[in-house]
């Protein structure tokens, strides 16, 4: 007797590729505008992402600051912006995806190109493709032997939006030349149809003070809430934030011998979660008569379960560029930062910034690497883990050697690791050989379970423990399972 099939179809949303890239972006200072160099700032934020046959193409803007010291020796700042356009190739592309792009300014690099400087910019894209897709699997197989269990289907949901933050403060200084910024999402949940983010960004000012340059760190908390019709349950979302625009005012305010700095950010938010959906399904069949070829599919998926946040404190000598010693006085941090990777259990790299201090009366400047290792206690599986730099301090504790101190948030995207497998096609092959005795004794293997004993011996869950009531699973395998076949007339 042949079998009769019955299959499900629903169409559902996944991620199919995750894909990094990286591109030079170059901005041209003239040398009349600009004496040395001493600090460099890139800030870049995405414009546009679309994905064509076989290419995701992103544009974006590039606005970068830079303080120099003039022929006076003081200190001085200069920004400039460059649009730029870009590509990566990947061949699983179509033109219906949906691609979320974060970008970041990853390295600066400075060259003098004759009487100007040039300041060349790694960009880099971390792109998330997502495309709609098919999904069917056996409902039912009359003439078969069905194992069918309740499983959760996923479907991916992507959010993206914008926000602004405002906040000010009064300092301890003349003016501010160079913002510095981070924004970490620390939690993100959704739900009633909106997307509800909560997080802080991580200020630091290179600032003037006394005539010297200082450095200055400040926390901003910020609460966003991006529309999201499809967001109707409770669920925890992943979620990043890349700084867009800030825009730092600094007013002097000669009664109390204090700088009044008002700070506006413009934050891009990009994410997704998933929506889940509980069916039944075939994870597994036989036949009794015949041989059954069994197409199996599977679905990992990673939904975000919530973003555990570290603080750690890291120290220790840096690797410096320039030759330091006692002569040597420090004054400020400028543009710290983490570069990092996943370690086994926790994260590893190091913090760079920008160090100026003063050397026989001229403020000069090299770039310090302090490297680290963070042990993430109690962090299981997780999507992306996020460094920001909240604060550091450096000191000449003997001479020729520089040591540094700073405060990194971390935070960790923590979800879980879900893994479907279904029966997607069914295909009858030869006959099985008829076995005509009345009455066989079956000697199981150890560890069978009611399912695979039952798939041997080609006989359903059912008359196993009808047949064999006093049958306890998994078994051990010294059990003899009794097989009765009724005469057929």
């Amino acid at each position: 007797m042949s079998i009769s099939t019955q299959y499900s179809t629903n169409t559902f949303t996944r991620r199919i590729a995750d894909i990094k890239s990286q591109s030079i972006v170059e901005i041209r200072f003239s040398g009349q505008d600009a004496g040395e160099i001493v600090a460099v700032y890139p800030q870049v934020c995405l414009s546009s992402c679309e994905a064509s046959n076989g290419r995701i193409n992103y544009n974006g803007r590039l606005v970068c600051t830079v303080v120099y010291a003039d022929e006076n020796g003081k200190l001085c700042r200069m920004q400039k912006g460059a649009e730029f356009s870009h590509f990566c190739d990947d061949e699983r592309v179509a033109p219906a995806h949906t691609a979320l792009c974060t970008l970041s300014g990853e390295r600066a690099q400075i060259k003098r190109d004759g009487s100007s400087w040039l300041v060349a910019v790694v960009v880099g894209a971390q792109i998330a493709v997502y495309a709609s897709a098919e999904r069917n699997f056996l409902a039912s197989a009359e003439g078969a032997v069905c194992r069918t269990e309740n499983v959760k289907l996923y479907t991916a949901v992507t959010f993206s939006g914008e926000s602004e933050v405002e906040d000010d403060f009064d300092c301890n200084a003349e003016d501010v030349l160079l913002p510095a910024a981070e924004a970490l999402v620390l939690d993100c949940t959704c739900g009633a149809g909106a997307v509800k983010i909560s997080g802080e960004i991580y200020l630091s000012l290179l600032a003037v003070r006394d005539g010297k340059p200082v450095s200055l760190d400040r926390i901003i908390p910020f609460k966003s809430e991006i529309a999201c019709e499809e967001a109707l349950l409770q669920r925890s979302a992943f979620c990043r934030a890349e700084i867009k625009e800030i825009s730092v005012n600094a007013r002097v305010n000669e009664e109390k011998g204090k700088c009044g700095v008002e700070v506006t950010a413009q934050l891009g938010f990009a994410g997704h979660y998933f929506e889940e959906e509980e069916t039944s399904a075939v994870c597994d069949a036989f036949s009794r008569e015949n041989e059954l070829k069994l197409n199996f599919a599977e679905e990992s998926v990673c939904p975000s379960k919530e973003i555990k946040v570290y603080s750690e404190r890291v120290g220790g000598l840096c690797a410096t560029k320039a030759k330091l010693d006692y002569t040597c006085a420090f004054l400020a941090a400028a543009a710290p930062r983490a570069e990092f990777a996943r370690s086994g259990d926790g994260v590893e790299g190091s913090v760079t910034a920008t160090l100026l201090y003063e050397q026989n009366g001229e403020i000069r400047a090299t770039e310090v690497n302090l490297p680290f290792t963070v042990t993430l206690n109690g962090l299981g599986e997780c999507n992306a883990v996020n460094i920001a730099v909240c604060g550091v301090n450096m000191r000449q504790r003997s001479e020729g050697e520089c040591e540094a101190e700073a405060v990194l948030k971390i935070a960790a995207s923590e979800c879980l690791s879900e893994n479907v497998k279904y029966v997607c096609g069914v295909e009858e092959g030869e006959s099985v050989p008829v076995n005509d005795c009345a009455l066989s004794v079956y000697i199981p293997a150890a560890g069978d379970d009611l399912w695979a004993t039952a798939k041997k011996l080609r006989q359903s869950p059912q008359e196993i423990e009808t047949t064999n009531p006093e049958l306890s699973f998994p078994l051990t395998g010294k059990e003899r399972i009794l097989i009765y076949r009724p005469k057929i007339t």
